[in-house]
């Protein structure tokens, strides 16, 4: 029995045992066909990546050694008026260029610097101390490592001084008496130096453009191979076809050297921009810089050092103004000879400018605007250029504000249509009697407009303050009435920025003091002031039937071109409504009534401001105003400004005009002269736009 257990044990052992063999045998099988398959997998990425992929990683390696640098700026594009003429393009100019190639050392920059600056002639009036200083360390770097004491490099080493400090401690300590040593030679080569390293180092540095000689150019372009880093090209100018016509608004592009000015830094950088690129810094080529830039060729830094050309450079998109220049000419010629003949005229000794503002009332673009200026100059009255004055010096408007006024009065139910009231002076407590230029005796509104009636006004404004006059009765500060004007000036542009498409703009003088007299003062143009361009926009919003437009001189964008001829529409110019008037369009109306019998009835203070036959309406303005003569801080001068704002013809307008004339004249014991100044500019100018475009 024992051996009979025995043997079944024995059996069970061995059965356990087989079973644990098949087990591991089994576990074997399965690592060694996971290994199988990672290996299988290893190998096939292996493949794939060295022979499938091969080339996608060739180009990944070769972008991250891929080096992209751009050259200088291409040429801006043109700028055309609303005819299609060239106002503003761009001449081909001989240009030094120098590109650093990275190989080459300080002391061969030296040396380069000395050999070329001896083939080209250059003005180092503008090579600075610091300039030289750099010059000096570059020179004589055996000598300016003395400069710098055993400690401080060891503290350099310590990293408590950085190599910048130590740069600047070897600045700081070049003596004036090494650099009295720099004859002219030195001096040329250390500002050429100077413009080698200008910006980052792989730009192309312009070294000389406006007036490299032939020979200069010749000797470049022959010995650049040996002259490393230094080469020749054609760059760009801007050129003005009409001249000054028009010119201070176009603006202005900063030069090679100078390249973005300091206060544009952060924002150019920020667009990708480099610090010599040349950029638009005034109106027109500030405003549209976007569109106008060119696009600029990049080049791959080869392993050689040289530049491979990946992407030609591009001129920038050409824009077509509103303005027409031929009638932008003649209204300059206007202006200038009126401000010159004005001079020889009495009591204008304080007169020296007047503007004119012609915009289209339908769409709110702006076909001329001018300003001229005359001044003392060697040999007798010169005129100057004055337009962006029209964005930024505020006139006293006087009554050309009288149509806004006349609506407050509608609206808030203080005045009817045809309403009868006495022009005769008035006073308030406490001030001096207030009238019209004249006693008008029984007006209505109409007549009110035509004649130019301040005590109309001065009544309504009373009214609206929730006064009832009496003769020298008090006129408490009323807010409200404050605000109900100012209201309505602004819904037409008065005292609120035009929002026209240039980087400047001034918003006039408005002042918080609302005591009762000085609202009598506001609804006849007396108490603020304006810009001619925000009275332009006001007498547009009156002409067109109450829609407020930006007043605009973008017309349209088209792609650069091959040719002269422009390429395709990428922008055009929609108008822009800020604001529909609030007012009743018969109210409106009546205001449109008044101002044409300003100009065409028999008692209209504008009668011979635009001819007859053009159907014209308007509304005139004088104002008192007052200079500071002896910029001593204290006004000690009154003076008599005049305006005029129109349209023509009334019932379907084509322009609108502004014109103003500050300090036209002023009050003379001896002579009570006042210069029409402001009617011969106004019939003048209406005139000429009618017979270019009848």
């Amino acid at each position: 029995m024992k051996r009979k257990k025995k043997t079944i044990n024995n059996k069970k052992n061995t059965k356990r045992k087989l079973n644990i063999l098949k087990v591991e045998n089994n576990r074997l099988i399965f690592f060694t066909g996971i290994c199988i398959l990672l290996f299988g997998i290893l190998f096939f990425k292996l493949y794939f990546v060295m022979l499938i992929e091969e080339k996608v990683f060739a180009e990944e390696l070769e972008q991250l050694n891929y080096d992209i640098v751009k050259g200088s700026s291409s040429p801006r594009g043109r700028i055309l008026d609303r005819n299609g003429k060239v106002l503003v393009d761009n001449n081909a100019v001989k240009t030094i260029v120098f590109k650093k190639d990275k190989s080459l050392t300080t002391e061969e920059e030296v040396k380069l610097a000395y050999k070329v600056s001896s083939h080209i002639n250059l003005d180092f009036s503008k090579l600075s101390i610091r300039n030289k200083k750099e010059f000096w360390l570059a020179k004589y770097s055996d000598k300016a490592k003395k400069l710098i004491k055993k400690s401080e490099y060891e503290k350099e080493e310590e990293r408590k001084l950085s190599p910048t400090d130590i740069e600047n401690l070897k600045i700081s300590r070049i003596s004036d008496k090494e650099l009295n040593k720099f004859s002219d030679e030195d001096n040329k080569a250390a500002y050429l130096y100077y413009l080698m390293n200008k910006g980052y180092t792989y730009d192309e540095k312009i070294i000389k453009y406006d007036d490299v000689s032939d020979e200069e150019y010749a000797y470049i372009a022959e010995h650049n191979s040996e002259l490393r880093g230094f080469n020749t090209k054609l760059d760009w100018v801007r050129v003005y076809p009409y001249g000054d016509v028009f010119r201070t608004i176009l603006g202005n592009v900063s030069s090679p050297n100078s390249g973005i000015p300091a206060e544009d830094k952060e924002e150019y950088l920020k667009k990708g921009y480099s610090l010599n690129d040349r950029v638009g810094i005034s109106y027109i080529e500030k405003q549209y810089e976007d569109y106008l830039k060119g696009e600029k060729e990049e080049y791959q830094v080869l392993n050689s050092h040289e530049l491979k050309l990946t992407k030609s450079g591009k001129r920038g998109n050409d824009i077509v103004l509103s303005i027409d220049i031929d009638l932008q000419r003649e209204v300059e010629d206007i202006l200038s000879r009126e401000v010159l003949n004005t001079k020889g005229e009495a009591n204008t000794g304080f007169y020296n400018h007047s503007f004119v503002v012609l915009q289209e009332p339908n769409t709110g673009e702006i076909l001329a605007m001018a300003g001229k200026q005359v001044v003392r100059g060697d040999n007798g009255y010169e005129v100057k250029d004055y337009t962006p004055a029209i964005l930024t010096s505020p006139v006293t408007p006087g009554s050309v504000v009288k149509g806004a006024s006349m609506l407050v009065g509608y609206n808030t139910g203080n005045v009817q249509i045809g309403e009868y009231m006495i022009d005769e002076c008035i006073k308030v407590a406490g001030a001096p009697p207030k009238c019209s230029s004249q006693t008008l005796g029984r007006i209505n509104d109409i007549d009110a407009l035509a004649r130019s009636s301040n005590v109309y006004q001065f009544k309504i404004a009373m009214r609206v303050a929730g006064v009832k006059y009496y003769y020298d009765t008090p006129f408490p500060l009323n807010q409200q009435a404050f605000d109900t004007y100012r209201s309505m000036y602004h819904s037409f542009g008065l005292g609120v920025k035009t929002g026209i498409d240039l980087p400047v703009e001034s918003l006039g003088y408005s002042s918080r003091d609302t005591q009762g007299g000085n609202l009598l003062d506001f609804v006849m143009g007396q108490y603020e002031t304006y810009t001619t361009l925000q009275l332009s926009q006001y007498v547009t919003t009156i002409a067109n039937g109450g829609k407020r437009l930006e007043p605009h001189l973008l017309k349209e964008v088209h792609e650069s071109s091959n040719t002269d001829k422009l390429g395709k529409v990428i922008y055009s110019f929609e108008p822009k409504v800020y604001n529909t008037i609030d007012t009743k369009p018969e109210y409106l109306s009546r205001v449109k009534e008044g101002f044409y019998a300003v100009v065409n009835s028999a008692g209209g203070y504008g009668k011979g401001y635009i001819s007859p036959e053009y159907q014209g309406s308007g509304k005139t303005g004088t104002s008192q105003s007052f200079l500071d003569t002896d910029d001593d801080g204290v006004i000690d001068t009154e003076t008599i400004s005049t305006a005029f704002i129109g349209y023509a013809p009334t019932n379907n307008p084509r322009i609108s005009i502004t014109v103003t004339s500050p300090d036209s004249s002023y009050p003379n014991g001896s002579s009570d002269f006042s210069s029409f100044v402001t009617r011969r500019i106004t019939k003048a100018v209406t005139d000429r736009y009618f017979e270019m475009y009848p």
